[in-house]
């Protein structure tokens, strides 16, 4: 029988795990954020149709304008007043999807996760929003200039143009005010229906009760000026804008946006994304 040797078992010298070396991953930047909620507004089908449905209205209503408004009245002022009509309900409706379709859609977890920050996501839709009211309204300036040359060829009178650069901006920020209301009350309420019937309720019925509230209490009258920001932002629209005209745009626009857009803003912050 031949002897198996066995050999002692030698001790392995311990080895030192080198820890792995961390990515640096830069952060995301604002300018691609905006980008992303810009493609995002675009995606859908509700939010093509959306965006379409500006020069849709615009065409139909510089049409309308030629069709029915009288010969004397032909100008550049009557296509702007026209095309801003349609252009003051759909621009806020744009503005309050991009908020809540987080929420409706059932996405906000995966927008929170990506960017944790909810600030600079909610800024980069306001950006969007804003970038995308102003480019609508240089579209409605086109269709409504070509609407002028028409409309003045085919009733045989000169061509007026009587909206300045100021007054244009002026208009803009009117639509872009508007807009920003229409946001404020997507981020208070993030629900799509109720953000939708209380922009209604603020633009149509709101005015009324408070010009009501005006007739009949005197108090009231010389304080509405004040604190009715729909009153005080459809002067944009008249160019009589004066110096305290645009303190009273800027007081009621504490009291109707810029408040409740931070309490909106501390409410997306804390609550939970499901």
């Amino acid at each position: 029988m031949t002897a198996t040797t066995v050999q002692p078992r030698t001790t392995s010298t311990p080895t030192t795990a080198v820890p792995r070396e961390r990515r640096s991953v830069p952060p995301i930047g604002l300018g691609r954020v905006v980008s992303v909620e810009l493609r995002k507004m675009f995606d859908t089908r509700a939010g093509f149709w959306m965006l379409m449905s500006i020069a849709i209205l615009s065409v139909l209503a510089t049409g309308a304008a030629i069709l029915w408004a009288p010969d004397a009245d032909i100008d550049f002022e009557l296509f702007a007043s026209a095309i801003g009509v349609p252009m003051s309900v759909v621009l806020p409706m744009i503005a309050i999807l991009s908020v809540t379709g987080e929420y409706s859609q059932r996405t906000g977890l995966t927008t929170y996760t990506m960017v944790p920050r909810r600030g600079r996501t909610i800024a980069a839709k306001a950006i969007a929003a804003v970038l995308v009211g102003v480019a609508s309204m240089f579209v409605a300036l086109g269709i409504g200039a070509l609407g002028n040359l028409l409309g003045s060829s085919i009733v045989g009178v000169p061509t007026d143009w009587n909206i300045s650069v100021t007054e244009f901006s002026q208009i803009v920020l009117a639509q872009v005010l508007g807009m920003t209301i229409g946001f404020m009350l997507g981020v208070l309420l993030r629900s799509s229906a109720a953000a939708i019937v209380a922009y209604f309720v603020y633009s149509l019925v709101l005015p009324g009760l408070l010009m009501l509230l005006a007739g009949v209490q005197s108090w009231f009258a010389d304080l509405q000026p004040w604190v009715d920001f729909n009153l005080a932002s459809s002067r944009l629209y008249d160019q009589t804008m004066t110096g305290e005209y645009w303190a009273q745009l800027g007081t009621s626009g504490l009291v109707w946006l810029v408040a409740p857009l931070a309490v909106g803003l501390a409410l997306v912050m804390r609550s939970e994304v499901k």
